[in-house]
């Protein structure tokens, strides 16, 4: 993940980013046979994704919970995802129409994804003591002093800057 950057650092949103959740859920864990294509699906396109930049990738993070497993992914834009998405030459366009034709109305897998824009102002982060993480990782970091102290400042819904418990 990274070394630890001591102190309190922000996300450094300057531009619009994308923030996208997707995930699946094992409702039938005893039915490996029918979503097991799509548990391997996102491994590939992870991969494919980190191979070629280009294509608007900026981060991603995956967390297990449960009988859910999430990614949270970071995208240069709306329009990249989309476009990544709805591509015929790669490895997601076929996996949805894979997971549409074999598992959809089984309730065996359940999947979902949320999407977010975020630009300056709607986005408040902060992180203390941390490598690397989240949006921070995403974008770039800067010390939480240049962009304020205060979840409010960062927000842009308060002009003055005057912390509750004093900044390290």
């Amino acid at each position: 993940m990274g070394h630890v950057i001591t102190g309190r650092q922000t996300a450094d949103v300057d531009d619009d980013v994308v923030v996208f959740l997707i995930g699946m859920r094992f409702n039938r864990i005893l039915r490996p046979w029918t979503w097991l294509p799509a548990f391997r699906a996102m491994p590939r396109m992870l991969a494919e994704l980190a191979a070629d930049p280009s294509l608007g990738l900026l981060g991603v993070r995956t967390y297990w919970s449960g009988r859910v497993i999430m990614a949270v992914q970071y995208w240069r834009s709306f329009e990249a995802l989309e476009a990544y998405a709805r591509a015929r030459d790669h490895d997601h366009l076929p996996a949805w129409q894979a997971f549409n034709r074999t598992v959809r109305a089984s309730g065996d897998v359940g999947i979902f994804h949320e999407t977010y824009r975020v630009g300056p102002g709607t986005a408040e982060t902060i992180f203390a003591n941390m490598p690397p993480f989240g949006l921070g990782a995403a974008v770039g970091q800067v010390p939480a002093s240049i962009k304020g102290q205060t979840a409010a400042r960062r927000m842009g819904t308060r002009t003055t800057d005057q912390p509750v418990v004093e900044p390290y």
